[in-house]
């Protein structure tokens, strides 16, 4: 049978641990994410290697929600640029899934090692990237996570493709998704603002990609105290929903119009006059000759090693829970201005009641990159060790009468040295200290 276990709801029909360790030898864990353990399996039959990606049950609903839910994605999709689902097998005490092994390296890792890097070596890893989220989204899949650290090499070949990872947030957008979920520094203006949102969340997040493959800095740059991790992380918020970035020089200085032009498609702030991926594809810098042959590796690489702690970058916030919002006016706004108001409970100042659209204000004003307000070119990102993030609950103030107060993140049993916000099921009748 192509899968271990046929039906994943029919808890009758569970697999034999047995059934796994027959098959498969399993090797030491060789890394440790959010929700679960990965290993290096071999088939016992061919001798090929796979990657076996194992969650237990008893670490929660969360982590049993996201087996279930990779799963499910994986079994849809087949595209070159994407890691295939190999095998499953579901015990009654965890999910094993079996995936294809890539031996390639990370991004970075490669831009690091090249002797020669230009705008052509990064059209062609974005390309790859549209042409998969492209396939994704006829599907109407919504990864919700696309980050550098999910791109990877295949193989080590000179002329390898790049694969997407990690699909346990993706998503069908079987009408627009309420729930926010995804790395901080990726996420897209409409998820911070907590509104609906949908395909075009991926697009924001390949633009960031972009970014910083062409400039070796995050768009959204804040330079802050070592420690002062709650200011930072207001001041990301805020420069996301407002679009606030910058072609900095001397970092952009050599790189072409057309590259410029893409990356104000992709983070354009209004979601619905975003571009598409299959429109990215078009594009000239993409599908044409206006991408650069002119080496920009050192630039790069240098802003690369400064300016990225990957242990910041690859917390994740999962999907928080979601709350019942009453009907509200169309136009009715907050009583507070637009960007203080969307961010007060981050600011640490009890939320005023809003009534109507969250980001309404700050939507009617179209985003016009060109006029934005020039700020100093930044220097290099401070290596912030793990760390935990704020709720991303207290970014969004409570569309209830009452002000609700923010709960304690807890740790996730098995993230091991690194720290993941991990919501409470219920925020009901929660009400701050007087």
């Amino acid at each position: 049978m192509p899968f271990g276990c046929v039906t994943l709801g029919d808890k009758k029909n569970y697999n034999q641990p047995s059934e796994v360790t027959d098959r498969y030898d399993l090797g030491q864990v060789i890394k440790t994410e959010e929700f679960c353990e990965i290993f290096r399996a071999k088939d016992k039959t061919t001798g090929k290697l796979h990657t076996c990606k194992k969650f237990q049950k008893r670490d929660g609903r969360k982590v049993r929600k996201a087996a279930k839910n990779e799963i499910g994605i994986l079994k849809m999709v087949k595209h070159p640029n994407i890691l295939q689902l190999v095998d499953v097998f579901v015990t009654r005490k965890e999910y094993f899934i079996f995936l294809e092994l890539a031996t390639g390296r990370e991004v970075f890792d490669w831009i690091l090692d090249q002797g020669y890097y230009s705008e052509r070596d990064t059209s062609n890893v974005v390309r790859q990237v549209l042409e998969a989220v492209a396939y994704l989204h006829s599907l109407k899949i919504v990864h919700r996570n696309l980050k550098l650290e999910n791109l990877v090499y295949y193989n080590r070949l000179k002329n390898s493709k790049i694969v997407i990872s990690d699909f346990h947030l993706a998503k069908l957008e079987n009408g627009l998704i309420k729930e926010p979920c995804g790395t901080p520094e990726y996420l897209a203006p409409e998820v911070v603002g907590r509104q609906r949102y949908g395909r075009p969340v991926d697009c924001w997040a390949i633009g960031v990609i972009m970014y910083i493959l062409l400039s070796g800095n995050p768009p959204f740059y804040e330079e802050v105290e070592e420690d002062d991790y709650e200011n930072h992380d207001k001041n990301l918020f805020r420069k996301i929903l407002a679009g606030d970035y910058e072609f900095d020089s001397p970092y952009w200085d050599d790189i072409s119009q057309a590259a410029k032009d893409l990356v104000t498609r992709l983070m354009e702030v209004e979601q619905d006059q975003r571009i598409t991926a299959e429109e990215a594809i078009s594009h000239e810098w993409i599908s044409g000759n206006a991408a650069s042959d002119k080496n920009i590796k050192d630039g790069v690489c240098a802003q690369i090693e400064k300016n990225f702690a990957r242990a910041k970058w690859k917390t994740v916030v999962p999907p928080q829970p979601q709350m019942e919002v009453p009907p509200q006016p169309l136009m009715a706004v907050s009583p507070q201005p637009p960007m203080e108001a969307s961010l007060q409970p981050l600011m640490g100042v009890s939320p005023q009641p809003l009534t109507g659209a969250l980001l309404q204000p700050l939507m009617g004003e179209p985003h016009q990159p060109q006029k934005r307000a020039l700020c100093p070119p930044p220097k290099a990102v401070p290596h912030w060790p793990p760390r935990q993030l704020p709720p991303l609950s207290r970014l969004w103030p409570s569309r209830t009468a009452q002000p609700q107060r923010a709960p304690q993140a807890r740790l996730h049993p098995l993230v091991k040295g690194k720290r993941l916000l991990v919501m409470p099921r219920s925020l009901k009748g929660r009400r701050p200290a007087e």
